[in-house]
């Protein structure tokens, strides 16, 4: 196991152990119910499910984004109502190219949690490998042991809000790395938000160009050598990841702390909080 990725046979060693928390965040942005009757269905044994949309979002204003961060404390807050502790290693995995997985990483780091992996191929490698399946319905946060636990005061995490996008396209000072997919970015289509575009001087980087066929991560080398390319120079602490709603974007982040490049932020309002005020510039093309 790496400090970022755990292997299916590595995780299938480990387990059962109290010594460790298993999420299941498998999730469908176009039918909301697909991961929990996923996980009902099927998981690895002794992981919770965690809802993308209710769980892991905060109150949507129709001017936040489709799925706003919530509060940092009460986040906290929950997860340690699910057994979260400082001394417990998180596993995170999806049904396979770990796109939900490096978003819920993210948010667990956010709070200050650094012992959290992935599984690396989620669902469909731990199939693969043999490992044990559980049926039935979801834990619940009284079932679990845990307690209260409290953010880190060091913010370790960087975040943007939409004024500092704002005011960077005057006077730059970091890169926007839009992960959605090129004729989204270009604006030819748009299936998820009322706009279609992207924020002026983005770069745009798909982020399922991180992860090969199998849903596993590329090697990190190869990471490294495709976003240097991409970077052309720029260091990673002045790269702010955006997608449609803050979780490809995750993807991209994820893929670069691979890779070696620490240290770039989230914009996790990004293009549909961004397009709610028709106020701001659209880039097309």
């Amino acid at each position: 196991m790496s400090d970022l990725l755990i292997d299916a046979q590595s995780l299938a060693a480990r387990l059962p152990s109290a010594d460790s928390l298993v999420f299941d965040v498998r999730h469908d942005l176009a039918d909301h119910a697909v991961g929990r009757r996923a996980y009902t269905e099927g998981h690895i044994p002794g992981a919770i499910y965690l809802d993308h949309e209710l769980e892991l979002s905060g109150l949507k204003t129709g001017k936040n984004g489709r799925h706003p961060l919530p509060d940092r404390q009460q986040f906290a807050q929950f997860m340690g109502s699910l057994g979260l502790r400082p001394d417990r290693q998180v596993v995170v995995y999806d049904a396979g190219s770990s796109l939900y997985s490096a978003h819920v990483w993210w948010m667990l780091r956010w709070i200050g949690h650094d012992k959290v992996v992935v599984l690396d191929g989620g669902w469909a490698a731990w199939l693969a490998a043999g490992g044990a399946i559980e049926r039935g319905a979801t834990v619940q946060a009284s079932q679990a042991v845990g307690g209260d636990v409290g953010c880190s005061a060091h913010q370790t995490m960087p975040v943007v809000d939409a004024q500092a996008v704002l005011a960077n396209l005057d006077k730059p000072v970091f890169t926007v790395l839009d992960a959605r997919v090129e004729n989204r970015f270009r604006g030819e289509v748009e299936p998820m938000d009322p706009v279609a575009g992207h924020i002026p001087g983005a770069l745009n980087y798909p982020n399922s160009l991180v992860v090969q066929e199998d849903g596993r991560f590329k090697p990190a080398e190869v990471l490294r050598q495709d976003f240097d390319r991409l970077l052309q120079g720029r260091a990673p602490q002045n790269i702010v990841h955006q997608c449609g709603s803050g979780i490809a974007a995750c993807h991209n982040l994820f893929a670069m702390e691979l890779a070696g490049l620490s240290g770039s932020a989230l914009y996790a309002g990004s293009w549909s909080e961004w397009c709610s005020d028709p106020a701001r510039p659209v880039g097309r093309g």
